[in-house]
């Protein structure tokens, strides 16, 4: 049964490499321009500027209560945040996890998503969709078996919406299925989206000087974006799980500015020592306060799950409530260093954390591209990279392990023509060691061969660093992108991945391959 859905998987993997191309033709993508030039040449500059559009997108979360034969019934929270291709098809990634049903803790999945929408008469429309990744968890590891089987995951739906203009709710029938597990039924599920648009360029003229276009009575613009790449530190209040150390973690944030200064975000985050595997997803809102142009104060308000293993750190159901606050130095416009505090807690559980870290912040400054002046800005790159994994010649403490297969997302920032900040987060739907829930966060430097117009690849060398079930690893690849049209193109990678810890000279070993898409584009800013 596993080995013929992941098949299936795999034929929808590569089917889409043959349709995106045709999506890339539709109006929602901009046209294609490549312009490398002098910044006074003002005939350049309003070339570049032609190539500017603004793309959709939106953030879709949605609620479900699922039976767990022989257990107690889990309640998922799944988030997706999605990009819009044309009139009615939207791609993207995402994720689920328990709230407030039973004692399932640090259960999590990631997956990919496949969304369909169209509008019927009036506001009601009809949409459907398919989500497949990996992913898993339990009251206690053994019984993460019972739960998450092998940890392949594939939810589909269908239902009806109502489009309020600012957001949308609905209903869906869908249906949701552990391979190998006790996870597997039919029900209801109800859910919001809140659309949201950004500027955006061809990928072409990623680095190009720009005039910055006068968007500002377009809907969704005057608004920035924040990406930000942390170390965080977990230390627990008097734990009454079985593990009481300090959990050191890595994560990732996005953020979107719905004004100047309040903002909606999206955070992940996994731990690479105390607790390796534990993760956290959260969703929250927040403000900036400006105390001059190069500090910035942040306070924000997160709710989501998390956790491990109740019977290892007891956050009970999973929901946790996480208030934060930072404070932000700016090194230039764009790249900001940030030290954080907060506390975080299970409220239907006995976890409670004092959390302290610190952050790289990149600021997307594409609310500059509503000024309206004629002011010259830049092109900056970026690369979103899905793709299926598969880790061969898998060893821990040097015993061979059956192959993994996961699911990857990775982002690529461009910094300039031949280099590039990746990072990446990976799902497996297969068993690691005979359990599920094996996931990889990196990231890292890479290095590229500069983009042609009239040349359809690109090549790619990238070394990261990161955490896996084991702790720390060092991940490094290489690869190319062949190009479909400027927005798309096929993405493959070859590497190995190593960690190496304490007395074990080899811990953790595996080389790997990957195939998929990768979409790519421009951002204007000053």
């Amino acid at each position: 049964m596993t080995t013929r859905f992941f098949s299936l998987s795999a034929l929808i993997s590569l089917s889409l490499l043959t349709v995106l191309p045709a999506l890339a033709q539709q109006g929602a993508i901009a046209p294609e321009s490549k312009v490398r030039s002098d910044p006074n040449d003002a005939q350049a500059l309003a070339r570049s500027q032609s190539s500017t559009a603004l793309a959709d997108a939106m953030l879709m979360l949605d609620y479900q209560v699922v039976p767990v034969v022989g257990n107690k019934s889990i309640d998922l929270i799944g988030f997706q945040l999605l990009n819009k291709f044309n009139d009615w098809l939207y791609l993207g990634i995402g994720g689920h996890a328990p709230l407030f049903k039973g004692e399932y803790g640090g259960f999590m999945v990631f997956n990919a998503t496949a969304h369909v929408q169209r509008k019927l008469f009036g506001d009601l429309f009809a949409d459907a969709g398919l989500s497949l990744g990996g992913g898993g968890g339990g009251k206690s590891v053994q019984q993460s078996r019972i739960i998450s089987g092998t940890g392949g995951f594939i939810k589909a739906y269908a239902g009806l919406g109502y489009d309020f203009k600012d957001f949308s709710v609905g209903a869906n029938l869908s249906r949701i299925k552990f391979t190998d597990s006790a996870i597997d039924h039919s029900q209801l599920s109800l859910y919001v989206q809140a659309p949201f648009s950004y500027a955006i360029g061809s990928y072409a003229s990623s680095g190009s000087r720009a005039l910055l276009p006068d968007l500002s009575a377009a809907p969704g613009e005057g608004s920035e974006n924040m990406l930000t790449l942390g170390l965080d530190n977990l230390d627990q209040i008097d734990p009454q799980g079985s593990n009481k150390r300090t959990i050191n973690m890595v994560d990732m944030q996005f953020s979107h500015f719905m004004t100047k200064n309040s903002y909606w975000f999206f955070n992940a985050a996994a731990g690479y020592r105390g607790r390796p595997l534990y993760n956290q997803a959260f969703g929250g809102l927040g403000y900036r306060y400006k105390v001059s142009p190069q500090v910035n104060l942040y306070s924000q308000l997160a709710v989501g799950s998390g956790g491990y293993a109740p019977e290892v750190i007891d956050t009970g159901p999973g929901l946790l409530i996480y208030p934060k606050v930072s404070a932000e130095y700016l090194f230039t416009k764009n790249l900001g260093l940030s030290l954080s505090a907060g506390y975080m807690f299970a409220p239907r559980a006995t976890s409670k954390n004092y959390t302290f870290g610190a952050a790289l912040n990149y600021h997307i400054n594409s609310a500059d591209a509503g000024s309206g002046t004629s002011e010259a800005g830049l092109y900056s790159g970026y690369r979103f990279n899905l793709f299926q994994q598969t880790n061969f010649n898998v060893r821990f403490r040097n015993e061979d392990q059956p192959n993994l297969r996961m699911l990857s997302i990775q982002m690529d920032k461009v910094l300039s023509e031949h280099v590039y900040l990746p990072l990446q987060v990976s799902g497996a739907y297969s068993a690691y060691l005979g359990f599920p829930g094996y996931g990889e966060l990196a990231g890292g430097l890479g290095l590229q061969s500069r983009f042609e117009k009239n040349d359809r690849f690109q090549f790619f060398g990238q070394l990261m660093i990161g955490a896996n079930p084991n702790g720390p690893i060092l991940k490094a690849g290489i690869g190319l992108n062949f190009t479909m049209s400027d927005r798309l193109a096929i993405y493959a990678t070859a590497g190995q991945t190593l960690a190496r810890l304490g007395d074990v000279k080899e811990k953790f070993r595996s080389d790997h391959v990957g195939l998929g898409v990768t979409y790519r584009f421009s951002v204007p800013g000053r």
